[in-house]
């Protein structure tokens, strides 16, 4: 079955070449040039993955980004932001608020193909392995099929790199990941992703895992690790 994308982007000219591009690669494609119309069309159209600019009139891409990863009924869905800024800071607020991968304007086709084919083999691999394992650390719980989170039975809503760091981290409770060894882990080797936007991740995993983040160490001049011991 062929994977539906939605693009957002107010240009035309882009809309009309991705969405050419992505139909000659067997996806089915949406196209809309509103950030308010993303919320009308999911409503309607259930989609694999979204394509987002970040200047959009209506409602920014972040502003976008953000709404569709805090509802529970789309947080799930992969989003790759498409702009024309490439400035460190806008890569790093991206992927803060939950975006699976960013593209700076101008880009080939070829690369936008590759990058959506990646997110979504990432997806297919974390959906298939160990459907119905549960990781349980004291009242926290990781269903990894159900990509779900609870602590004291109370749903935590992550997205999709805070979920997958958490896992990596929990499975080999001690063990030290440097930065790059994690921004591997989440996107693949050669992704060009700054320390610091790992640095961002933790900060907003720490929070939304409550006390539990405390477990979750800094290991300085080198990267992270969880604990068993919060106090160690």
């Amino acid at each position: 079955m062929k994977k539906n994308i939605l693009i957002v982007d107010d240009e035309k000219d882009i809309l009309d070449l991705l969405s050419y591009n992505l139909e000659l690669a067997k996806y089915k494609t949406k196209s809309i040039q509103n950030g308010i119309e993303v919320f009308q069309e999911l409503e309607k159209t259930n989609y694999d993955l979204i394509l987002l600019d970040l200047m959009l009139p209506g409602m920014n891409g972040i502003e976008v980004c953000k709404k569709l990863k805090k509802k529970t009924s789309t947080s799930s869905i992969p989003i790759i932001m498409i702009s024309a800024k490439g400035e460190e800071r806008d890569i790093v607020k991206g992927l803060e608020i939950g975006a699976d991968d960013y593209i700076s304007k101008p880009f080939s086709p070829k690369v936008v193909i590759a990058r959506i084919e990646a997110v979504l083999r990432r997806l297919n691999l974390n959906q298939s392995d160990k459907e119905s394992e549960v990781i349980e650390f004291k009242n926290l719980f990781i269903h990894l099929g159900r990509r779900e989170v609870k602590i004291d039975d109370k749903n935590i809503v992550l997205t999709f790199s805070e979920f997958q760091i958490l896992t990596l981290l929990i499975n080999r409770p001690g063990w030290v990941f440097t930065r790059n060894m994690i921004i591997d882990a989440l996107h693949g080797e050669d992704y060009v992703v700054t320390d610091r936007s790992v640095d961002f991740q933790i900060v907003g995993l720490r929070k939304k895992l409550l006390h539990y983040g405390n477990y979750i160490k800094t290991v300085r001049n080198v990267g992270y690790r969880f604990l068993l011991n919060e106090e160690s």
